[in-house]
């Protein structure tokens, strides 16, 4: 994920509820924050975002390669003067994203992109698709993170959207 935090507190759920998935929570988080349209290209790592999507507020909007994705989030965060969001898969969809996500750097544009990745037991592993996003983004984005924790996906996609709009 290129601007989440892992070193976030977990949040704590009632007894009685039914634990969310990551994915849920990722998308009621992005509601919770006004969002009301993000940009992508689904792949493996993020269908479970995509799913989730499901009977969302959100609007997405497909695009046909991931660096559109990040171009387009760029210019609605230009116009709209909102955070602009995008999301691609692990390895060469989260790569995808990085011309956009430097272009949007070097503006000082407010841009979140979140992307999926390999499951946290075969990470290291040079498992398909798996690369070191974070490492790869490291130079051209203010906060890059990778969350382990479903619990922590709220405050760590608060703090991504608090850091971005920042300046």
């Amino acid at each position: 994920m290129t601007v989440m935090s892992a070193t976030a507190p977990a949040r704590q759920q009632k007894p009685d509820a039914a634990p969310q998935s990551g994915a849920r929570l990722l998308i009621s988080t992005l509601e919770n924050l006004g969002v009301e349209v993000l940009f992508g290209y689904p792949g493996g790592a993020i269908m479970p975002v995509y799913d989730a999507l499901a009977g969302s507020k959100l609007k997405h909007i497909l695009v046909r390669h991931e660096q559109g994705a990040a171009f387009a989030a760029d210019a609605y965060a230009r116009k709209s003067g909102k955070v602009g969001v995008c999301m691609a898969t692990s390895g060469p969809g989260a790569t995808n994203l990085v011309t956009g996500i430097a272009n949007a750097m070097m503006d000082s544009v407010p841009l979140v992109c979140i992307t999926g990745n390999v499951a946290q037991g075969l990470m290291g592993t040079d498992a398909f698709q798996e690369i070191d996003i974070l490492g790869v983004t490291l130079p051209i984005v203010k906060h890059s993170v990778i969350v382990r924790h479903p619990a922590d996906i709220p405050a760590a996609v608060e703090e991504a959207f608090h850091i971005a709009a920042s300046g």
